[in-house]
Order: structure tokens, then C-alpha cells, then sequence
């Protein structure tokens, strides 16, 4: 079983949920489907469909106009959310430790974070792929407590470009090593990066690749499906 996580960052309304949530609930599948959403799509019929969000406060109540807390991730029946997102990294200034506080109060409400780690093109460029997503990695992650990484190159995110199945191949041995020396094989590991139906099947037979983060493929059913089918 394979992991395919839909991230439809600021996009869609309730009529584009309904088509995609009914789309997938007929479909026959042995992989674990999860739908991250926009806040304001979480709440309503999700027609069975495991629904995600995409951020959740570091605090658990309080004054933080605009954010939203663990506790009500929790009451909206959220299994899953993203964090230390790429674009959160970018725009929102979000460090690692800021990450790996938001990944403890997600596990403290009993929702799964998705912790999602990359480099840029000039890290990429310079040779520092592996350093800097160890780095990440280790800084991000809390000590205990179940959650998923996401590896997604920052240069790849819609894009349209991926990188070469042995540089994803060499940069999971990284990651999968480097949370085997504290004990984590159970983490699961998901790729992300201009992931699409033509090449979601070579990503996921990459040894340690547990799964998929899809950006805007995950949108409509036409692109979203085939990724899903691709590994039955």
C-alpha cells in the first residue's frame, strides 16, 4: 500500500470537493487516499474520503487572529496536516524549529503531520542536497509520536521538472538513514515535486518511497485518478 496525498494549497471551492470526494469514493483502491484542504472546505460531507488540512497553529487556543489550532483540526475530524511546507517556509518565514513545534502540536491532538523537507536550486546547485535535507530533517522532526516526511525539492514544486530517479534514490537512502540511526523505520516517506500520472508509478518504486505529496494534480479527478491507480 502506497500513501497518495492530495495538497490543493489555495484552490477549489465546494463544488470542485464534491466532484473529486465522490470521484474517489468510488473508486477501488488498495493505497491510503488523503485529501488536504483549505480551511473553509474542511467542514461538510466528505463522503468517507480522509480529509487533511494544510497548516496548524503552534498554540493551542488563545489571541492568533487567523490561525487555527489542533483542537479544531480535531473536532473538523482532520487525520492528517501539512507542515513546513516549502511555501510556508518561503513566504511565512517558518524555521525548523517552528516546523517541529507545529509537528508536536498536531501529534498532541492525535492528527498526523506531514513533515515536508527540501532544498533549492542553488543548494542543489552548490552540492548540497543531501547535507541540507539531513539538516532539515533532524531539526524538524519531533522525538516521538507517529508522523510522515515528505521530501519535495523546492526547485521541482510546479515546475514541471523532477529530479532523476537516482537523485531521488540517493536522496531518500539519506533520509531513510539517517532516521534509522534514531530508531524511525517506521516513518513513512513521501516524494512531492511535479508529481503526475505519467511518472507517480517510477517515483513510487524507488526503494524507501512510501507515497506521494501532489500539488496540482490533485485537483480534478482526470489527473488526480491515474496517479492513484498508477501503483494498484
Amino acid at each position: 500500500m502506497k500513501i497518495i496525498v492530495g495538497n490543493w494549497k489555495m484552490n477549489g471551492d465546494n463544488e470542485d470537493k464534491e466532484i473529486l470526494l465522490k470521484a474517489l469514493k468510488n473508486l477501488r483502491t488498495k493505497n491510503e487516499v488523503v485529501v488536504c484542504l483549505p480551511f473553509t472546505l474542511i467542514y461538510g460531507n466528505n463522503h468517507g474520503i480522509t480529509i487533511g488540512a494544510q497548516d496548524i497553529s503552534e498554540h493551542d487556543n488563545g489571541a492568533y487572529t487567523g490561525d487555527i489550532s489542533g483542537q479544531m483540526l480535531k473536532d473538523a475530524d482532520v487525520k492528517y496536516v501539512i507542515v513546513g511546507h516549502s511555501e510556508r517556509r518561503l513566504y511565512h518565514n517558518e524555521t525548523n524549529t517552528i516546523v517541529k513545534t507545529k509537528a508536536m502540536a498536531a501529534i498532541k491532538n492525535g492528527i498526523v503531520p506531514i513533515i515536508c523537507i527540501g532544498e533549492t536550486s542553488e543548494e542543489k546547485n552548490t552540492g548540497r542536497t543531501n547535507s541540507v535535507v539531513k539538516k532539515m530533517l533532524l531539526e524538524s522532526i519531533p522525538g516521538q509520536g507517529e508522523y510522515i516526511v515528505a521530501y519535495e525539492p523546492r526547485w521541482a514544486i510546479g515546475s514541471g521538472k523532477t529530479p532523476t530517479e537516482d537523485e531521488i534514490k540517493a536522496v531518500f537512502e539519506t533520509i531513510h538513514k539517517a532516521l534509522h540511526n534514531i530508531g524511525r523505520d517506521d516513518v513513512a516517506l513521501l516524494y512531492g515535486g511535479s508529481v503526475n500520472g505519467k511518472n507517480a508509478k517510477q517515483i513510487m518504486n524507488i526503494p524507501h518511497v512510501d507515497g506521494v505529496l501532489v500539488g496540482g494534480a490533485s485537483l480534478k479527478s482526470d489527473t488526480f485518478l491515474p496517479i492513484i491507480k498508477s501503483i494498484d
